[in-house]
């Protein structure tokens, strides 16, 4: 298949032509180069891989040397979608040196393309000194994971009156101060209908409803892969997990009954040079050559 460079000009351009945006996360080299040739427009390195994929408990506790990594193997697979680096908790709020310089390590040492940040007006003058340092960004309201605490778990949020004024509100701020697009993440459709009408830039929905520019979700999840939280807004794509247990239980089974590997599966000896070797090996003794041999390398 070949396709377009993805920017995120182009994402607006998309938005604009009533065009879906598809998006994933993706964490590793392997699914970011399937995840490209499907022809994801937007490929995040978010960080769920805190649970996903490095047992956490929470978002809180990924670093920004696990994510750079993460995010450094995922820009190596990629060539047509844009990639974009989750900074992660405390990586951006303290202040806006801080947050610059952690997101100029997402674009110069992860090879990410924009970054991702949680949060409403109360961040746009640090998302401001970003794109005064010419790092594209992407933001994040609704259920922002890093504030969990403070919400008091995985809630659908934008549910009262001054709750969805401050989102509305909010989305409009992050559009003026100049993000690319918007992540919504559990709020109510209805919610996330407006804020879709009322910004000029993309909403990215995740369990936002079906009126969102486009949707993310988390590869491990819509897999079948990681099945320890499922959410409502979840589907299950495909049964990968399922598929991955029954191969690793054939694959323990056929090696205890010795059916795998057979000779399929095995490299053969040259057959001009398997007497010489067989010779050798039942006339000499291993031990004594071996010694030999570390007496003439050492």
């Amino acid at each position: 298949m070949s396709l377009q460079k993805v920017t995120a000009k182009k994402l607006i351009e998309k938005k604009n032509k009533r065009e879906k945006i598809i998006t994933i996360t993706s964490y590793d080299y392997s699914f970011a180069k399937i995840a490209d040739e499907s022809g994801m427009d937007l490929i995040l390195v978010g960080d769920s891989l805190a649970m996903v994929v490095l047992g956490y408990k929470n978002t809180l506790l990924v670093t920004m040397d696990e994510m750079i990594h993460h995010t450094k193997a995922v820009s190596k697979a990629v060539t047509n979608a844009l990639v974009v680096g989750d900074m992660p908790f405390l990586s951006y709020k303290v202040n806006k040196t801080e947050a610059v310089k952690n997101a100029g390590r997402f674009i110069q040492e992860g090879g990410a393309e924009a970054v991702k940040v949680e949060g409403g007006t109360e961040i746009c003058p640090i998302i401001r000194s970003m794109l005064e340092a010419d790092i594209q960004v992407m933001g994040h309201i609704g259920l922002t994971p890093q504030s969990i605490y403070q919400f008091g778990g995985f809630l659908v949020q934008g549910k009262t009156f001054d709750a969805a004024k401050k989102l509305i509100l909010d989305a409009r701020n992050l559009e003026k101060t100049g993000v690319f697009s918007i992540v919504l993440e559990s709020i109510p459709w209805q919610l996330a209908k407006l804020i879709t009408s009322v910004v000029k830039v993309p909403t990215i929905g995740i369990g936002a409803g079906p009126y969102c520019d486009g949707q993310i979700l988390v590869i491990h999840d819509m897999l079948g892969i990681f099945t320890e939280i499922k959410p409502k807004f979840v589907k299950y794509f495909g049964n990968i997990g399922k598929s991955i247990r029954k191969a690793l239980e054939t694959y323990k089974s056929e090696v205890n009954q010795n059916i795998y590997p057979d000779q399929e599966h095995s490299y053969e000896f040259p057959q001009d040079a398997l007497n010489d070797i067989n010779k050798w090996f039942n006339s000499v003794d291993i031990d004594e050559e071996s010694q030999k041999l570390k007496k003439h390398l050492f």
